[in-house]
C-alpha cells in the first residue's frame, strides 16, 4: 500500500528537559522520527524544551518550537502552523499526556489535527491501568489480583484482596514515580497518599505481590495491515520487585522455554491488537512464575520507549524510523532493512550475539538518597555491551560503566563484610551483582544465592563460571600463563588489565603476550539476521572468535618461535578504508554532569567531519544515544570506552592507512581521561593536543599558566593529607572550597566552613593519595560568577558565547540559572573577562573548544577553572547563536582554521535564559 498522501504536515512531540525515566532515548526517537518525515518530503514541526538535545538543532526539522510543552503553547503553534496531524509516540509520556490533554480538551478537533501512530482511544486502553485490566480480561489474559482506589479507604479495602506485601501504581506517571512496596499499614498509608497526590487522575492501581517471579519484555511492532512482529525479547535478570529502567536486562531472553516463549508472543500480540495500536511500537511486560510457569502481564506503553532504543540498538531495527513510517501509512513489507538493504523490514530480527544493559546510577551525589531499588525507577543512564556470550557481553557492561570495575571480578575486592552479606543480596542495589561474584568466591553455593535474590539460575552459574576461571588465572604468572587459559578468558570477557591483576603483571605485558599469540580482537557487525545476510551498514562489535588455528584455514606460518607468528585467522568484518578518517570517543553512559549535551557535540562534530569529506568513526557505549544510530556516522563501534578496547579499534583503522587521528574533547571527561595514554601510546590526538589538555586540568600547572599572563586568581592549594589540607585551609582562611583533582559535575566538591567540616570531608568523601590530591580554593562569598566558551585554532579565537549566572557563586554552574548575552554585569569587566579568555586559549595552546569559568568579586574578574573540551553549555549556547560550534571545533581539528571556515564571535539572537 502506498504511504497516505493527506498528510502535507507533521507536529512531532518532544519530551522536554532530561529526567529519571525520560531522558536522551526520547532524543535518539524525536531524530529519528523527523528523519523519517523528512524523507517523505513532510513538513515537519517539533515541540521541545530541552536546548541540550540533538533534536532540536536548526535544521532538524523545518519548524522548532523551543517552547514549554503545554496546551496553550501547543494551541499556538496549531494556530500558527496548521498541522494535518501529531506524532505523540516518540517523545515519552511527556508528549503523550499533552496530546491526551488537547483530545480532552477538545483542541485538537478544533484546529482540525489528528494524531496518527496511536489513536487517544488506544492510549487510553494502555496507560489506564483501569481501562487495561478489564481490556486484559476479555482477552483472557491473566493480570495480578487487585484493584483501583482514588481515596485512602478505597485503597484499605483492597488490602483484602492483595495482603501484604502490596504493589502500588500510580496512573499515568513516569518512571513508576510516587508508586512502591508496601510490607506494612505505615508504608502502605504513605505510598498511596503520595500516589495519590502524583497520578493526574487521582488514581492509583494496588496489586497483590509478585516479588521474585522472572520479567520480560517483548518489543512489539504493528502496521495497518495488521502485520505484528516482535523485534527483541528482553529479559531482566533482576527478578520482579526492581523497576526495569534500574535492572541489568539480557537480549535475546535466555531462560525461557519454547512453549513459554510461544504463549507469551501469543499474549503480546492479542494485547497490542486488543489495545488498538494500529501502528508503529509498543513495549509490554510480562511476568512469569519460575516454578509454576503462570505468565502475568504487568503493562504496555502505546509508544516507544526507553526499552525501544535499547531494542533497536540491540537488533539494528531501528524502530522509531519504523514506526513513523507505518504511522504514514507505508506496510512492514515495503520498508527497507537498514541494515541489510537486502531485506524487508517485515522480517524478525535474529541475534548471532548477546546484548546485556546494565543501568548507572549516582547515588554518590546524594548521600542521604535511599538507594534501595525497587518500582520506582532511580537510574540516570545505562550502558549496553556485546558479545558472543553472556559472560563477555556483561563483563564488557561492567567496564562501560566507568565506575572503576574493569568487570565482575577485582570489583569490592577486600571488601566483603560477612556481617552485611546477607542484608546486600536480599536487598537489591546498585551494587548486587558484585555482592553476589564475592559470595561465590567465599563459597557461597547457587541454590544458596538463588534463594535470597530470586535470579535465576542459570545467570547465577554463569557468574560461577567466572569465578572459577579467575581462580585459575591466578594460578600463573603471565610468561607461563597457557594459550588454551588466556584464550577462554578473553572470550569470557576478562579485560587485559584483570588478566594483569591476577598474574602479577602489567597491562601492557598482558598485552604484549597476547599479540605475540596472535590472540586480537575480531570486529563483527550487527546484521539484523544472524548472518543469513550480508550486512552493509558497519554498525560493529568486538569479540574473540573461538580460536580458528590459521594452519586449519591453509595461512602460511612464520618460523616458529617469531614473535610475529601468526596463529590466528582475522575473522573480522570492520573492512576499514583507505580513505582520510578520524575516530570520535562519545560520552559513554548518561550521569549527573555529563548527559545528553555531550551527545549533542559528539553528533555535531561527527556530521561536520563527514561534511568535510573525511571518514568520521564514532567509539561509544550508550544505547540511548543519537551518536550510537547506526547511520550518524561512517563507523559506530559499540564499545566500551577504555584504553584497551579503543587502541584495538585505532589498531584495526590505522592498519588500513590514512587514521589523521582520535578526538577527546567532545564526550566530556569520559575520553579526555583517556587522552594521556592514547598519546604515550604514540595515538595522534586531534585537536587540543595533550600537553594543553595538562596545562588546563592540572591546577598547579594552570596556576603557573595565570601568574605568567598575570590573570587574577583566587588563592589555593593542593593537599595530600589531612595535616596538609588543614595547613592550607589557615592559610586560606575559611570558608574553601574543597575538591579532588580530575572530576566531572563537581562530583565530591563542597563548600568547608571550619576544621571540623574539612576533617568530615578528608575522612568521608574522597579517596586521596599523591596521584590525586585535593584541591582547596578561597571561596569567593557573594561573588557572580560567568561562564564563557571560546574556540581557538591555535592563531585566532572566537568566543562562542559569554553567559552570566544568575545565583551568586556557589551554586555548581550545571545548577544554575544562566543568561546569554550576559545581564547585569559591567561592560568593562565583560571586555576584560573576554580578552583574558582569548589570551589564556592561545596560551594553553588550545585547538578546538575551551571553557572557562570566572567569578567577578569587587569588580574583579578571578579565573576559576579551564576545561579544555566541550562544555555543557556548548549545545545551549550553539541555539542562542545558531552557530554549531561543536561542528567548527571538529573542523579545526581537521586542518580548517577560523578565517576558512568564516567564524567570527558568537552573537545571541535573543535573551536566552
Amino acid at each position: 500500500m502506498p504511504k497516505r498522501t493527506d498528510l502535507k504536515s507533521v507536529l512531532v512531540l518532544g519530551s522536554g528537559p532530561i529526567q529519571i525515566g525520560q531522558a536522551c532515548e526520547f532524543d535518539y526517537s524525536g531524530t529519528q522520527a523527523l528523519k523519517a518525515l523528512r524523507e517523505e518530503g513532510i513538513r515537519t514541526i517539533l515541540l521541545n524544551s530541552n536546548p541540550a538535545s540533538i533534536m532540536t538543532d536548526p535544521g532538524r526539522a523545518d519548524a522548532t518550537y523551543l517552547e514549554p510543552l503545554t496546551l496553550p503553547v501547543l494551541e499556538k503553534i496549531l494556530e500558527v502552523e496548521k498541522p494535518d496531524a501529531i506524532l505523540p509516540t516518540v517523545g515519552g509520556q511527556t508528549a503523550l499526556n499533552l496530546a491526551m490533554d488537547a483530545h480532552h480538551a477538545g483542541i485538537l478537533e478544533k484546529h482540525g489535527v489528528q494524531l496518527i501512530g496511536a489513536q487517544p482511544e488506544a492510549i487510553r486502553k494502555g496507560e489506564d491501568r483501569q481501562a487495561f485490566k478489564l481490556l486484559m480480561d476479555e482477552l483472557g489474559l491473566e493480570t495480578c489480583r487487585g484493584g483501583f482506589a482514588h481515596s485512602l479507604e478505597e485503597a484499605r479495602e483492597l488490602l483484602k484482596v492483595t495482603g501484604f506485601p502490596a504493589i502500588i501504581r500510580p496512573s499515568f506517571t513516569l518512571g513508576g514515580s510516587g508508586g512502591g512496596i508496601a510490607y506494612n499499614i505505615e508504608e502502605f498509608e504513605t505510598i498511596c497518599q503520595r500516589g495519590l497526590d502524583l497520578s493526574p487522575t487521582k488514581q492509583l492501581l494496588i496489586e497483590e505481590s509478585i516479588l521474585g517471579w522472572k520479567e520480560f519484555e517483548l518489543e512489539v511492532v504493528r502496521d495497518l495491515d495488521d502485520n505484528v512482529e516482535i523485534i527483541c525479547s528482553i529479559e531482566n535478570l533482576d527478578p520482579m520487585g526492581v523497576h526495569t529502567g534500574d535492572s541489568i536486562t539480557v537480549a535475546p531472553a535466555l531462560t525461557l522455554t519454547d512453549p513459554e516463549y510461544q504463549r507469551m508472543r501469543d499474549a503480546a500480540l492479542a494485547v497490542i491488537r486488543g489495545v488498538g495500536v494500529e501502528t508503529g511500537g509498543s513495549n509490554i511486560q510480562f511476568a512469569l512464575h519460575p516454578e509454576t510457569a503462570r505468565i502475568i502481564v504487568i503493562e504496555m506503553n502505546p509508544r516507544v520507549s526507553r526499552s525501544s532504543a535499547l531494542a533497536s540498538k540491540a537488533t539494528g531495527f531501528p524502530i522509531a524510523w519504523v514506526a513513523t513510517k507505518l504511522a504514514l501509512g507505508y506496510r512492514l513489507w515495503e520498508l527497507p532493512n537498514a541494515i541489510t538493504q537486502m531485506t524487508k523490514a517485515a522480517f524478525e530480527p535474529v541475534l548471532d550475539y548477546i546484548v546485556v544493559k546494565i543501568p548507572r546510577f549516582t547515588f554518590e551525589k546524594f548521600p542521604q538518597a535511599d538507594a534501595v531499588l525497587g518500582t520506582q525507577m532511580k537510574s540516570v543512564g545505562e550502558v549496553m555491551a556485546i558479545g558472543r556470550s553472556f559472560q563477555e557481553a556483561l563483563q564488557k557492561a561492567v567496564r562501560s560503566l566507568e565506575e572503576g570495575h574493569q568487570g565482575l571480578a577485582g570489583a569490592l575486592e577486600g571488601k566483603l563484610d560477612l556481617a552485611r552479606l546477607r542484608e546486600r543480596l536480599l536487598i537489591p542495589g546498585p551494587q548486587r551483582i558484585f555482592w553476589i561474584y564475592q559470595a561465590l568466591k567465599a563459597g557461597h553455593s547457587v541454590e544458596e544465592l538463588h534463594r535470597l535474590t530470586k535470579i535465576t539460575p542459570w545467570f547465577l552459574r554463569e557468574f560461577e563460571e567466572i569465578v572459577i576461571l579467575e581462580g585459575r588465572l591466578r594460578g600463573f604468572s603471565i610468561d607461563r600463563l597457557p594459550e588454551e587459559l588466556l584464550e577462554k578468558a578473553k572470550r569470557a570477557g576478562f579485560a587485559d588489565a584483570q588478566i594483569a591483576a591476577f598474574c602479577g603483571a602489567s597491562e601492557d605485558e598482558v598485552r604484549a603476550r597476547r599479540e605475540a599469540l596472535g590472540l586480537r580482537p575480531a570486529f563483527k557487525r550487527i546484521d539484523t539476521c544472524a548472518g543469513e545476510f550480508q550486512a552493509e551498514t558497519p554498525y560493529l562489535y568486538g569479540t574473540w572468535e573461538a580460536g580458528a588455528p590459521a594452519e586449519a584455514h591453509g595461512a602460511e606460518l612464520r618460523p616458529e618461535g617469531s614473535a610475529q607468528e601468526v596463529r590466528y585467522v582475522d575473522f573480522s568484518e570492520a573492512e576499514p578504508t583507505d580513505r582520510p578518517k578520524a575516530i570520535v570517543l562519545g560520552s559513554g553512559p548518561n550521569r549527573i554532569g555529563q548527559g545528553v549535551e555531550f551527545d549533542c557535540c559528539c553528533v555535531q562534530a561527527v556530521e561536520a567531519i563527514r561534511a568535510s569529506g573525511v571518514e568520521a568513526i564514532l567509539i561509544n557505549c550508550n544505547p540511548e544515544t543519537v551518536s550510537t544510530d547506526f547511520d550518524t556516522s561512517d563507523r559506530l563501534y559499540f564499545e566500551p570506552l577504555t584504553f584497551e578496547h579503543v587502541r584495538a579499534i585505532v589498531d584495526r583503522e590505522a592498519a588500513a592507512g590514512k587514521l589523521m587521528g582520535v578526538f577527546t574533547q567532545f564526550g566530556g571527561q569520559t575520553p579526555l581521561k583517556l587522552a594521556g595514554r592514547l598519546d604515550g601510546a604514540g595515538v595522534p590526538l586531534l585537536g587540543t593536543p595533550h600537553k594543553a589538555i595538562l596545562d588546563a586540568e592540572d591546577r598547579e600547572r594552570f596556576g603557573e599558566v595565570l601568574r605568567r599572563l598575570g590573570i587574577p586568581a583566587a588563592e589555593w592549594g593542593m593537599a595530600t593529607s589531612l595535616e596538609e589540607a588543614r595547613a592550607v585551609a589557615h592559610r586560606l582562611s575559611y570558608p574553601v572550597m574543597v575538591r579532588p583533582s580530575f572530576v566531572l559535575g563537581g562530583r565530591a566538591m563542597a563548600v568547608v566552613f571550619d576544621d571540623a567540616g574539612l576533617e568530615t570531608y578528608m575522612r568521608e568523601a574522597v579517596a586521596v593519595s599523591e596521584d590525586q590530591p585535593v584541591l582547596l580554593d578561597c571561596f569567593l562569598d557573594g561573588a557572580q560568577e560567568l561562564d564563557i566558551d571560546l574556540v581557538c585554532d591555535g592563531t585566532d579565537t572566537a568566543v562562542a558565547g559569554l553567559l552570566a549566572h544568575i545565583e551568586e557563586a556557589g551554586i555548581h554552574s550545571g545548577d544554575s540559572f544562566a543568561v546569554i548575552p550576559a545581564q547585569g554585569v559591567d561592560p568593562a569587566v565583560l571586555a576584560t573577562v573576554e580578552a583574558q579568555s582569548r589570551r589564556l586559549a592561545l596560551e594553553l595552546g588550545v585547538r578546538g573548544l575551551l571553557n572557562l569559568q570566572w567569578a567577578v568579586k569587587d569588580g574583579v574578574a578571578y579565573c576559576l577553572e579551564a576545561n579544555p573540551r566541550a562544555s555543557r553549555t556548548v549545545p545551549f549556547v550553539s541555539k542562542a547563536t545558531g552557530v554549531d560550534w561543536a561542528g567548527v571545533a571538529a573542523r579545526i581539528g581537521i586542518g580548517q582554521t577560523l578565517k576558512q571556515q568564516g567564524v567570527q564571535d558568537g552573537v545571541a539572537k535573543a535573551v536566552c535564559v
